[in-house]
């Protein structure tokens, strides 16, 4: 890594502090991209998780909590040719906008979530960050947004309102919203995503059908047993969700490429997985993911 050095991160403290009118002026001048490239596929880096207090990577419960080190790691992620784009709640966009980073890449402005996880309210996901309106003032590329629906649980009516609300304003917008849905359930007092295909099929028919207008409608879902079948409930444009690599890297790579390759999946969304790697290869495993979903593409010290 070592791609910023403190001086970097000094201006940023000082953008902050003294200019912070200069980052919409900073969001104006950016310069944009195609959403879609020649090949119509997408590679997006993840990094919305510390606003929701996901801060545990594998067996280390704070891997997260140095925001320098984690724009570090963006800015090595970033740099790859075949990375398309970022993922992130204002915070970090603002940063990475900050320092300058997101010339010609792509911003999925996630909305975040309210239900925290361990509170009593955690399935009350109403929306605390990016909304419509501010997206499409900043040129925010793709909204997102996370579904949970636990049908024993009433924090899910304001949920799906909430949703159908964004989605329906997306569309007015020209902004693709992509939606993140699970079908959850409470277990030993924590909420436990179903991840069997019965339950990710369920899950899209009931986000897909939220909001006035899908026209501008996303999904993105897990890489799960039987994908082929989840992908044929859904005609709407897919990313890959990259999920816990669960300790096997070359497992968990050869499940995204078999799932590259079902129609309608139009690329990769991946996060903590390569931002935070076993061997702390962060471009090397950024390259091995950008060339599943771009195989022509390769990182610019090879």
């Amino acid at each position: 890594m070592g791609r910023l050095v403190e001086s970097d991160f000094a201006a940023l403290r000082e953008l902050r502090t003294r200019r912070p009118a200069e980052l919409s002026e900073i969001f104006a001048r950016r310069r944009r991209r195609d959403l879609l490239g020649s090949d119509g596929r997408l590679f997006i880096i993840a990094a919305d998780h510390p606003a929701r207090g996901s801060l545990a990577v594998g067996e280390d419960p704070n891997a997260m909590d140095d925001r320098y080190d984690l724009l570090d790691r963006l800015a090595t992620a970033l740099a790859h040719p075949g990375v398309d784009g970022v993922l992130g709640t204002p915070d970090i966009v603002d940063d990475l906008a900050g320092l300058g980073l997101l010339d010609d890449t792509l911003i999925v402005g996630s909305m975040n979530r309210g239900g925290l996880r361990g509170a009593s309210f955690e399935m009350d996901d109403r929306y605390t960050a990016y909304d419509v309106p501010t997206m499409a003032d900043r040129g925010i590329d793709l909204a997102k947004a996370l579904v949970r629906i636990n049908l024993g649980d009433a924090g899910t009516l304001p949920t799906l309102e909430a949703t159908a609300r964004a989605v329906t304003e997306a569309a007015a917008a020209r902004l693709p919203i992509m939606l993140e849905p699970f079908m959850s359930d409470w277990r030993e007092g924590r909420i436990v995503n179903d991840l069997t295909p019965d339950a990710v099929i369920r899950s899209i028919a009931i986000a897909a059908g939220l909001g006035a207008d899908s026209a501008y409608t996303w999904m993105k879902l897990p890489v799960v047993d039987e994908m082929e079948r989840v992908m044929a409930a859904t005609t709407m444009p897919t990313l890959l969700l990259g999920g816990d690599g669960g300790g096997d890297p070359d497992a968990m790579f050869a499940s995204w490429r078999d799932a590259l390759a079902l129609p309608g999946v139009v690329g990769l969304t991946v996060g903590r997985n390569l931002l935070y790697p076993p061997d702390d290869d962060v471009a090397g495993a950024v390259d091995t993911a950008a060339r599943l979903v771009h195989p022509d593409t390769a990182r610019d010290d090879a």
